[in-house]
């Protein structure tokens, strides 16, 4: 049986790529998105391309893409996705908390409610979720849990409002996990990615080249789920190699 990785936000961008390059290293992946098109979309996408590249190896097991739609910004909908992976009767290796949401502007004249969607999705639904998952990574003794922070995590900026209060409390929220997890086995990681190409970033009007590729975190993410159970990379810090984009 293949190792189980669970990623939100994971039909698009670095999500995305860490859906293929766990796949393609042989994990099953459990996959929550808004757009159920886009999740079919990708597990025909991803299942074909690894089976493609596993042709001809005769003890191969071809990866399963486990697809989930749901608003991760509603309570509701994380305990749904808690129970569907709990349904799927398998040990949980690794789990990115991925899914966020950027919404521009400054505490003192963004929308209202922008802090209460924002925070939501940024940091009540990996809350919410780690807590539904970690239990049985704390009695297997075993797992690794992702957070995707940012540079906003670190480096607040005039446009950040509440993504960056969200980004703030998120690698605070790592920090306290990390230490609680020592004792159990399970590894906390927290990403601090600044620029990187994806959908948000197109219309910039920026070459591609200025940017870090997605798949250069799924990258670290892998390399960093490789490392001995002795182990552990606590933050990783990524920047384009021409530094922040301001």
């Amino acid at each position: 049986m293949n190792p189980l990785l669970v990623v939100t936000g994971g039909t698009k961008g670095i999500g995305r790529a860490v859906v293929e390059r766990f796949a393609e290293g042989g994990f099953d992946v459990a996959v929550c998105a808004r757009n159920e098109d886009d999740l079919r979309q990708l597990k025909h996408e991803i299942e074909e391309s690894v089976a493609e590249v596993l042709e001809g190896f005769e003890d191969a097991v071809i990866p399963t893409i486990f697809p989930f739609a749901a608003d991760l910004a509603q309570r509701e909908e994380v305990s749904r996705f808690v129970d569907f992976i709990r349904s799927l009767a398998r040990p949980v290796s690794a789990l990115v908390n991925n899914a966020g949401v950027f919404l521009p502007g400054q505490i003192h004249n963004e929308p209202e409610g922008t802090f209460e969607r924002t925070m939501n999705l940024n940091v009540a639904s990996i809350y919410h979720l780690t807590r539904g998952l970690i239990g049985d990574m704390m009695k297997q003794r075993n797992g690794h849990i992702f957070m995707m922070g940012s540079t906003a995590s670190i480096t607040a900026y005039p446009n950040g409002g509440s993504y960056c209060i969200s980004k703030f409390a998120l690698l605070g929220m790592a920090k306290e996990l990390r230490e609680e997890m020592k004792p159990y086995g399970v590894k906390v990681t927290t990403l601090l990615p600044g620029a990187t190409y994806t959908d948000s970033w197109a219309a910039s009007g920026l070459p591609q080249a200025r940017f870090m590729q997605a798949s250069d975190v799924a990258e670290v993410i892998w390399s960093a789920y490789n490392l001995s159970a002795g182990a552990v990379v606590e933050e990783i810090l990524l920047r384009p190699q021409l530094g922040d984009i301001k």
